[in-house]
């Protein structure tokens, strides 16, 4: 069987042209944190563009997966009227998508693609991909994560997100 990584590739070297808008709110927007997993991994070659910062209408934050890895539930998106996300949009190609959908969990079945509606900081609104929790994964046994939080906050100020909404973060995850 072929590892995540060949799987990547062969989907990688699949697509062709196009390409497709990401909603990044978690710690892939901490920029340390994914140089270390893209070397890991063997994608080096990948560079996540710089994004637009945007806010993810009627969504909200929900800690809703337990994991191994961050020793505590981890935040996925759960639909909530007048709640919003902030985050970045990034314009993926779709030869490149494999690897954020292998970096969001996707490929082991831990998280699932889901739509959101976006506003950038210029007022305009767009349509995008995040990922949030694979229903089937979800339970709110347990604590949450401190450590995931911390990344949380780590990204979100890298990402150059409000202040607002990073001082929130700990609040959100009570």
């Amino acid at each position: 069987m072929d590892s995540h990584y060949d799987q990547v590739m062969k989907a990688r070297e699949a697509a062709s042209g196009g390409a497709r808008l990401y909603f990044a709110y978690s710690t892939i927007l901490d920029r340390e944190a994914f140089l270390e997993w893209r070397a890991q991994h063997g994608y080096d070659f990948f560079e996540l563009p710089v994004g637009r910062i945007g806010e993810a209408l009627d969504v909200g934050l929900v800690y809703d997966f337990p994991s191994r890895w961050w020793g505590g539930r981890v935040a996925g998106l759960t639909d909530r009227k007048g709640a919003r996300v902030f985050g970045r949009v990034f314009e993926i190609a779709a030869k490149d998508w494999p690897i954020v959908q292998h970096k969001e969990g996707a490929v082991t079945g831990m998280c699932v693609e889901r739509p959101v509606r976006v506003r950038l900081q210029d007022g305009s609104e767009v349509d995008a991909v995040a990922f949030t929790t694979n229903p089937r994964r979800a339970s709110s046994e347990g604590p949450v994560s401190d450590r995931f939080v911390e990344a949380l906050e780590r990204g979100a100020q890298s990402a150059g997100l409000p202040e607002a909404w990073v001082a929130s973060l700990r609040e959100q995850a009570k």
